[in-house]
């Protein structure tokens, strides 16, 4: 009996490890507790219009990062959507090789439209070939993020 249990807490030790992600802190500092899901923020995107906003906190995956500075991110949402975050005031950049992190972003989720020169802007700096920047021709409904407070996936710790 008593192997058993030491068994079951060794068992119970690991899982809890395992759950547990250490977060690199950018910004404002912010917690990881009580931030929606990318489905919740994406639905929340669909009821906004241009000018509107809403405080929220979410967790994604980053899909892309400004490969000069790390001064935008790209973030998953549900299906094919993805948000661009910006960072409050210029304030703080994050590292650029955080593609594929986990990350809990806090700030306003808004829907922009972004003009063409600023949609070529974003894939030169994204390191994009002269073909894929010259074939953006229309400006871009977007889902757009100003984030205050940002947390990335540490892999330092691992």
């Amino acid at each position: 009996m008593r192997k058993i249990m030491i068994a079951c807490g060794l068992l119970m030790a690991i899982v809890a490890c395992e759950k547990e992600v250490n977060y690199a802190s950018f910004g404002e500092k912010i917690e990881d507790d009580g931030a929606i899901a990318t489905s919740e923020l994406t639905e929340a995107y669909k009821n906004l219009k241009a000018g509107d906003t809403i405080e929220v906190k979410f967790e994604s995956t980053i899909e892309d990062v400004c490969q000069k500075k790390g001064c935008w991110m790209k973030v998953d949402l549900e299906g094919e959507e993805s948000a661009f975050v910006r960072f409050k005031d210029y304030g703080f950049f994050v590292p650029k090789n955080a593609a594929d992190h986990k990350t809990v972003v806090s700030g306003k989720a808004f829907v922009t439209e972004t003009s063409i020169d600023e949609l070529k802007h974003y894939a030169k700096d994204a390191g994009k070939s002269e073909e894929e920047i010259a074939a953006i021709t229309e400006p871009k409904r977007e889902y757009a993020f100003l984030a205050s407070g940002v947390l990335i996936e540490d892999t330092t710790k691992e």
